[in-house]
């Protein structure tokens, strides 16, 4: 389960809450019944974010600025840095949810496994690897980024797209973030990093190091 609970239909009558819950789950009440998405996800992230009306209702502003078709910016290069970012971020609901977005939008399964190592990969054009690059830059670094990467951005991109390109990227890094924190969606699951068990009678003694052995 998420780390917090489920708001049920019953306890709030915000507006916003009750479209995204029609929208979502229909006639259902996440906080009662299993509401699988259509893509197979748990679906509770509106039902948690749903504590704080306000600030689902910015999350959600968030994604509509990135669906709607407003944007200049092309989706498929908008999809395939949430995808990167989503691995880079280690979460896996972003990662699933955003790969099967780049599917719909003509990704071959060959590139779509290549999004985790693209830089070793042909499959993509110099304009998906500046966004790629520019994504890991976001994520991986912090925003530092450098020069010739943003020259070669410009090139492909007019300075509204680039806005949008860095705005949506780094929204989407901030809900990677989130959801792994509040173990959301396909991100409920233990840390994978942990003490692994030793047999019964091991014990770390502090002790001088034996003398290696003279190589001739």
């Amino acid at each position: 389960m998420p780390r917090l609970r489920l708001v049920g239909r019953d306890e709030t009558s915000d507006p916003l809450v009750q479209f995204m819950y029609n929208r979502k789950f229909g006639t259902r009440d996440p906080a009662k019944e299993v509401c699988t998405t259509a893509s197979g996800a748990p679906g509770n992230y509106e039902a948690v974010f749903a504590h704080s009306p306000d600030i689902l209702e910015h999350a959600v502003q968030g994604f509509y600025i990135k669906q709607t078709k407003k944007r200049k910016l092309p989706l498929v290069f908008m999809e395939l840095a949430i995808t990167r970012i989503g691995w880079i971020c280690s979460c896996r609901w972003m990662f699933s949810e955003h790969s099967k977005i780049l599917r719909g939008l003509g990704f071959s399964e060959e590139k779509l496994a290549a999004v985790t190592s693209w830089q070793t990969s042909d499959d993509f054009s110099a304009e998906e690897r500046a966004v790629l690059a520019y994504a890991d830059c976001l994520a991986a670094d912090h925003g530092r980024t450098p020069d010739l990467l943003f020259e070669a951005l410009k090139r492909f991109f007019d300075e509204e797209q680039i806005i949008e390109l860095t705005y949506i990227t780094a929204m989407f890094m901030m809900n990677a973030h989130m959801i792994r924190a509040l173990k959301l969606e396909h991100d409920d699951f233990a840390d994978p990093v942990r003490e692994m068990p030793s047999p019964p009678e091991y014990k770390f003694v502090d002790r001088e190091p034996t003398p290696l052995p003279r190589r001739g």
